[in-house]
């Protein structure tokens, strides 16, 4: 599958911890879903690993107007346990990274579950969904650089932070094009050198 620009991505990277647990405490989500310049290692293909990471600087300019934590990327239940747009989610860009602070619902049982089990590290990682609006390739190190995020989605609490053929399946698709064009290359090379192996002989 051809790989898509402007098509949403997933990514697991962050961690965070909890304050509050009383009945009438406020229950406070706190966290790091992205880490900046950190090479990640999304997946090996061929013996060859690739690699991604953000760059600092790519959430300048990046549209995080309205964007929300949840658990799974809704995938469960689709419940929105904060938002920015009312303020019960705030966030701040720093020279690592973005770090996020959700103020959760001790009203709701579901917040008060998800709260639960980040405060008992039955959930310990973070995920975002974004649309990238430029990245660059390096063909030595096998590396994706994300150099700038057009629009975040969502930071999400997730039961299983591995990768997976889900969370990057875009990421998997760019890949893909990038080893294609590797091995074409190789190739092209290699016929090169016989064919002028053949005229020395």
């Amino acid at each position: 599958m051809p790989y898509k620009p402007n098509e949403r991505e997933y990514r697991n990277l962050g961690s965070f911890d909890t304050q509050g647990a009383a009945q009438n405490e406020e229950l406070i989500v706190r966290g790091t879903p992205i880490v900046f310049d950190t090479p990640t290692v999304l997946f090996e293909m061929d013996g060859i690993e690739y690699k991604e990471q953000i760059a600092s600087g790519a959430l300048d300019g990046c549209d995080m107007s309205d964007f929300i934590f949840n658990r799974n990327h809704g995938m469960n239940d689709g419940t929105v346990y904060a938002r920015t747009k009312n303020n019960s989610l705030t966030y701040q860009v720093t020279q690592c990274g973005l770090d996020i602070e959700a103020h959760l619902d001790n009203e709701d049982e579901r917040h008060r579950a998800l709260h639960r089990d980040i405060e008992k590290r039955r959930v310990d990682k973070m995920s975002f969904s974004f649309v990238v609006k430029e990245d660059s390739y390096n063909r030595e190190t096998h590396t994706r650089t994300i150099l700038k995020i057009k629009k975040l989605y969502d930071v999400s609490a997730v039961d299983f932070p591995a990768y997976n053929d889900t969370s990057i399946s875009t990421a998997r698709d760019f890949f893909s094009a990038e080893h294609e064009k590797e091995f074409k290359e190789l190739e092209e090379r290699r016929r090169r050198q016989m064919l002028i192996a053949k005229t020395l002989c």
